[in-house]
C-alpha cells in the first residue's frame, strides 16, 4: 500500500530505499504557443527571491591566472604547486548524500582568499568586460580554424577553455537581519567555486546541476559585498559544445531561518479519474536558527493561468500539519486532498497540458513567515511493453527528438524565448516528445514544456567511471554521481512534462558485463528514493538483450539498434559491428518491459544542397565523395538518404517500426542542428543531423517527419530544387514528401508517371526524370481524393532581398528576441535556391542585432559579425531591444547590386 510519510522521507533522502515502485503516476494538454514566464523577480511572505543576473564584471584567461585548481586534471600541466580546493568544494554537496558517514567534513584553516586578488573588494575590475547573464563567454568567437586547434569540431571550434572569473556586489539591508540568505545558480560551466567578502563559500564542480550555496555566514550590512565566481572549463571536457560561464540565470533567495527546503516540496497526484483525484504533498521545512520552532503547514491548491503565469481559481486545501524543527534540523510534514472533477495534464492535439499550483504557506506563532508556490499536473501514466506509452488512458505515439542546449547563434546561454521559438518549429513538425541529451536543462525549458504540453525524458550523465573524452565527468563521477543524481531529480521531479529519468546515455560500461549493469543498477536506485513514480532508462547502442545491462532500468531506451546497424550491402564496408534490427530480440528477453528509442536516424545534410548521383534504396548510404557528400564544401546531400556510418534514413526506421508496433516511438538524432560534433566533417562548426538547421530553417527532411507525424496536414514537399543549368538532359531524380497516398509528378506539363506508395514507402520517387529548366508539378492523392499539389520552378538571378520577423512587437527586458529571416528572391519573388549574396545588417533604434547565422555548417564567421553570407537563399538576424527602452526600430539588410530591404519592429 501506498505511504505517503514513507514517501516523504525516501523522497527526501532521508532513509535508504531499496526497493522499486514501478510506475506510479499523474496527467494531461495544448495548441497555442504563447506561454507567460513569471517574472524574474518573486516576493512572497517571508520569501524574496531576486534576480540578479544584472550588473557584472568579467574577465577571462586562457591559462591558470591564480594559482588554484578544484583538483588535478590531465589538461592541467604546471600546476603541481597550485592549491587544491577540493576538499572546501564537496561540502557543498551533501544535503544530496543519503548516508551520513559519507558526508564531508570542511577543512579548517584559511579562508582560501586571502591571498586571491580577485575575490577582495579592494581589486579594482573597472577593465573588466560588463555583462548580463545568462552569459556564455566563448559564443562570440572566433572559431578556431587551423588545422590542429585547442578546441576541435567535436566542441564547436570556439574559446570555450579557460579559466573566467565573475564579480558583483550584493546588497544586504537592515530588513534582512537575521534572514537567511542563498545563492541560486542555475547553471555554470564548469568546476565553479564561489567566494563572498573573500571567503570561500563552496562550489559545484558538473556545469549542467543546479545549485544552492548560503551565504549567510559571509554576509556584511550594507551594499558592498563582494560576490567572485570562479570557472574552469576543461579544453576535452565533452563530446560537444558545453559552452563557458554563467550561461543560466543566478538568484538571491532570502527566507526566515526557518523555511521550506530547496526544492523543498514533492507533489504525487493519483486515482485519477473524471469524477477526481487524489493529491499527495510532502513539505520539507528547514530550520537553520539557533532554537527549535513549532510551524503550522497550510497549503492551498489553484488552477495555474498560464495567460498571467500566476495562480487562478483555488479548487481544494490540504489539511495543516504541525510540525517542530529542531535547530540546524530538518522535518517533513505530508497530507493528501481529493479534488473533483481534474483539469488533467496531457500532450496535444488530444489532450491540453492544464496545470496546478501548489501555495504552501508557513506559519511560526500564528504568523506567515514563508510562502512556496509548486507547479504541477495531474496526468496518469502506463509504460505497457505491447501498447506502448499510455497517457490518461490514451496510446501517445512518442513523435520526440534530441536536443541539446545549445540555443545556435546565441551559443550556451539561456533564452526563453530562443527555446520557446525551438518548440514552436518542433510543435509544427508533430513533435510531442523532448529528450534532454545528455544532460539537464534549463528549468524555464521545462516550465516551457509543461505549459506546451511536450513529453520530457530528463537526462543526466553522458559518462560514468570510463571516461568518453579525457577530461569529461569521469573524473568527478566518485564524488559527485550521488549529489548530482539526486539534486537533479528534486529539483524536476514536479514537472508534469516529464515521463522518464535517465541515468546515462551510451555510456562505456556498457562493455563491462556485471559490473556495468550493477553500477547502472546503484544509479537506478538512487533515482527511485527520490522519485519512485516514474521509471528510469539509461540509452543503449551497444549492449544487446541478452547482457545483464537492460536489466538494470525500468524501459528500455534504445539506441539506433533497433533498426540495425551496418546491416545493409551500403554499409557493408564499414567498421563496425553488424547488427540486425533488434526490436524483436529486446522484445522477447524483456517481455514485460516498453521498448523506445531514444535515438534513431542520424540522417545527415545540409539544407538545400544535393549531390548527384542519388542513391537508389531507401535504406541509406554512409556518406563519402561518391555518396551524398561534398568534402570541398563540407556539404551533404538533402536528399535525406544519407547518414553516418550508424545510422539510418528516416524510411528504414519506420520500417521497422511498423513491423514492431510494440515500439513505444522514436527520439531522432536530431530535432535542430547543434554546436560541435561534426559529422561527417570535422572541420565545421557544427552537427548535420537535424531536421532543422542551426539557425532554425527547415530542411527538406522536416517535411518527410512532418508527412508521418501529422498525417493529415495537406503538405508535400518537392525536392530538389531545379536550378540546375550544368544537369540539362542529365537525370535528376525528384522526390516527394507528403502524407497522400498517390502522387503525379509533371515537368513543364508533361507527366511523368503517377505513383501509388506500397507498403513500407514513405516518399515518393521518380529516379529517371530528366532535367528541363522550368516547373516541377506533383498533385497527390489521399482514398482517391485530389489532397493538395506543389511546385518549384527555375528560378531568374537575384533581384531583391525579403525580410520577415517572427515577432515585430517584443518586449523592452532585455531578454526578448525577434528572429528576422531574409529571403534572396527573384523578380517573381520565388527565393533563389543558389543565393549566397553576402549580407549587411544595420539597426536604426533602440535595440541591436545580437547575432547572425545561415545555418551553413562549414561557415566561420563569428556569430556576433552583422555581415552574413546567405545559404540556399536564406540567412538570420536575431534582434534584442535594450532593457528599459521602447521605441520604434527599422532593420536594415543590404547586399552588393540589391536595394536595401527594410523592415520595422518596435520594442515595448
Amino acid at each position: 500500500m501506498f505511504s505517503l510519510r514513507k514517501l516523504a522521507y525516501q523522497a527526501f533522502g532521508l532513509i535508504q530505499f531499496g526497493v522499486l515502485l514501478l510506475i506510479y503516476a499523474e496527467p494531461r494538454p495544448v495548441h497555442a504557443l504563447t506561454v507567460k514566464i513569471p517574472p524574474r523577480d518573486a516576493r512572497q511572505t517571508g520569501r524574496e527571491r531576486i534576480n540578479i543576473n544584472s550588473d557584472w564584471r568579467f574577465w577571462r584567461s586562457e591559462s591558470n591566472p591564480d594559482g588554484i585548481i578544484y583538483d588535478h586534471r590531465p589538461d592541467l600541466v604546471g600546476l603541481d604547486d597550485a592549491a587544491v580546493l577540493k576538499p572546501w568544494i564537496l561540502p557543498s554537496g551533501n544535503d544530496f548524500i543519503n548516508n551520513p558517514a559519507d558526508r564531508h567534513q570542511r577543512p579548517n584553516g584559511s579562508s582560501l582568499g586571502d591571498d586571491i586578488s580577485f575575490t577582495q573588494d579592494s581589486f579594482d575590475d573597472g577593465d573588466w568586460e560588463a555583462i548580463k547573464l545568462p552569459h556564455d563567454w566563448a559564443a562570440q568567437g572566433p572559431f578556431y580554424t587551423e588545422e590542429d586547434p585547442i578546441v576541435g569540431g567535436g566542441m564547436g571550434r570556439l574559446p570555450v577553455h579557460g579559466v573566467g572569473w565573475y564579480r558583483r556586489k550584493l546588497t544586504v539591508s537592515s530588513s534582512d537581519k537575521n534572514k537567511s540568505i542563498y545563492l541560486e545558480i542555475d547553471g555554470a560551466m564548469s568546476y565553479a567555486m564561489i567566494w563572498l567578502n573573500g571567503h570561500l563559500v563552496g562550489g559545484w564542480p558538473y556545469g549542467y546541476n543546479s545549485f544552492r550555496l548560503n551565504l549567510t555566514p559571509y554576509l556584511e550590512p550594507g551594499d558592498d559585498n563582494q560576490l567572485a565566481i570562479r570557472l574552469d572549463n576543461p579544453t576535452d571536457s565533452a563530446r560537444w559544445y558545453p559552452g563557458g560561464g554563467i550561461y543560466r540565470s543566478v538568484w538571491l533567495t532570502k527566507v526566515e531561518s526557518t523555511h521550506v527546503a530547496q526544492w523543498g516540496t514533492y507533489i504525487v497526484t493519483r486515482d485519477v479519474s473524471d469524477e477526481s483525484a487524489t493529491i499527495d504533498l510532502v513539505v520539507e521545512i528547514e530550520n537553520s536558527g539557533q532554537r527549535s520552532q513549532e510551524i503550522e503547514v497550510v497549503t492551498k491548491l489553484h488552477v495555474f493561468d498560464s495567460t498571467t503565469g500566476r495562480a487562478g481559481t483555488k479548487v481544494a486545501q490540504f489539511p495543516s500539519h504541525t510540525a517542530v524543527v529542531s535547530a540546524r534540523g530538518k522535518n517533513a510534514v505530508d497530507a493528501s486532498v481529493i479534488i473533483k472533477s481534474p483539469q488533467v495534464w496531457g500532450p496535444p492535439p488530444t489532450q491540453k497540458p492544464n496545470l496546478y499550483v501548489a501555495t504552501t504557506t508557513l506559519y511560526a506563532d500564528g504568523k506567515p513567515i514563508d510562502t512556496y508556490e509548486t507547479q504541477f499536473g495531474i496526468r496518469t501514466l502506463d509504460f505497457n511493453p505491447n501498447k506502448g506509452l499510455v497517457v490518461n488512458g490514451e496510446s501517445v505515439r512518442i513523435q520526440g527528438v534530441n536536443e541539446h542546449h545549445d540555443l545556435g547563434a546565441l551559443g550556451a546561454a539561456f533564452n526563453v524565448r530562443a527555446a520557446e521559438r525551438k518548440l514552436e518549429t518542433l510543435r509544427e513538425l508533430g513533435v510531442n516528445a523532448i529528450r534532454m541529451s545528455h544532460n539537464p536543462p534549463a528549468s524555464e525549458l521545462l516550465e516551457l514544456t509543461d505549459r506546451l504540453g511536450f513529453l520530457v525524458i530528463d537526462e543526466i550523465f553522458d559518462s560514468w567511471e570510463l571516461n568518453k573524452t579525457a577530461s569529461d565527468f569521469h573524473l568527478i563521477f566518485p564524488d559527485w554521481h550521488e549529489p548530482d543524481l539526486r539534486a537533479f531529480v528534486r529539483r524536476d521531479r514536479n514537472h508534469a512534462s516529464i515521463i522518464a529519468w535517465s541515468f546515462g546515455n551510451e555510456v562505456s560500461e556498457q562493455h563491462t558485463d556485471k559490473a556495468g549493469a550493477a553500477l547502472a543498477l546503484s544509479l537506478h536506485k538512487i533515482v527511485q528514493q527520490e522519485d519512485p513514480t516514474r521509471p528510469t532508462t539509461a540509452s543503449m547502442n551497444f549492449a544487446k538483450p541478452d547482457m545483464p545491462f537492460g536489466r538494470s532500468m525500468d524501459i528500455l531506451s534504445i539506441n539506433y539498434q533497433g533498426s540495425g546497424m551496418w546491416d545493409t550491402p551500403n554499409y557493408s564496408n564499414l567498421a563496425g559491428i553488424r547488427t540486425q534490427p533488434l526490436y524483436p530480440d529486446f522484445h522477447e528477453a524483456f517481455p514485460d518491459k516498453m521498448i523506445l528509442s531514444s535515438e534513431t536516424a542520424s540522417t545527415l545534410s545540409t539544407r538545400g544542397t544535393f549531390f548527384f548521383p542519388v542513391d537508389a534504396t531507401n535504406t541509406g548510404a554512409p556518406i563519402n565523395e561518391t555518396s551524398g557528400g561534398n568534402s570541398t564544401l563540407a556539404q551533404v546531400s538533402a536528399y535525406e538518404l544519407y547518414t553516418a556510418g550508424f545510422g539510418s534514413p528516416p524510411d528504414k526506421v519506420w520500417t521497422q517500426q511498423d513491423k514492431n508496433p510494440y515500439v513505444a516511438g522514436e527520439f531522432v538524432w536530431t530535432g535542430f542542428d547543434y554546436i560541435g560534433e561534426p559529422t561527417p566533417y570535422y572541420s565545421a562548426r557544427s552537427s548535420y543531423s537535424g531536421i532543422i538547421d542551426l539557425a532554425g530553417f527547415k530542411k527538406e527532411r522536416y517535411y518527410l517527419y512532418q508527412s508521418r507525424w501529422l498525417p493529415d496536414v495537406k503538405m508535400a514537399h518537392i525536392i530538389p530544387h531545379w536550378n540546375w543549368p550544368a544537369r540539362v538532359g542529365e537525370v535528376t531524380p525528384v522526390h516527394v514528401f507528403s502524407a497522400a497516398d498517390e502522387a503525379e509528378l509533371f515537368v513543364n506539363g508533361k507527366s511523368q508517371g503517377r505513383i501509388q506508395k506500397e507498403e513500407y514507402q514513405y516518399r515518393f520517387r521518380w529516379d529517371e526524370v530528366i532535367y528541363k529548366p522550368g516547373e516541377l508539378r506533383v498533385v497527390t492523392y489521399k482514398d482517391g481524393q485530389k489532397w493538395t499539389e506543389d511546385r518549384v520552378r527555375t528560378t531568374g538571378k537575384p533581384v531583391e532581398l525579403r525580410l520577415t520577423a517572427d515577432r515585430k512587437t517584443i518586449n523592452g527586458d532585455g531578454d526578448d528576441l525577434s528572429f528576422i529571416t531574409v529571403q534572396v528572391v527573384d523578380k517573381r519573388g520565388d527565393v533563389v535556391p543558389t543565393a549566397d549574396n553576402s549580407i549587411t545588417f544595420s539597426v536604426d533604434g533602440p535595440g541591436a542585432i545580437v547575432a547572425t547565422d545561415n545555418g551553413n555548417p562549414a561557415d566561420m564567421v563569428a556569430f556576433p559579425s552583422l555581415e552574413r553570407r546567405a545559404f540556399s537563399g536564406l540567412a538570420l538576424a536575431i534582434f534584442r531591444g535594450i532593457e528599459g527602452s521602447s521605441g520604434d526600430v527599422t532593420v536594415r539588410a543590404k547586399a552588393n547590386g540589391l536595394p536595401v530591404a527594410r523592415i520595422k519592429l518596435q520594442v515595448r
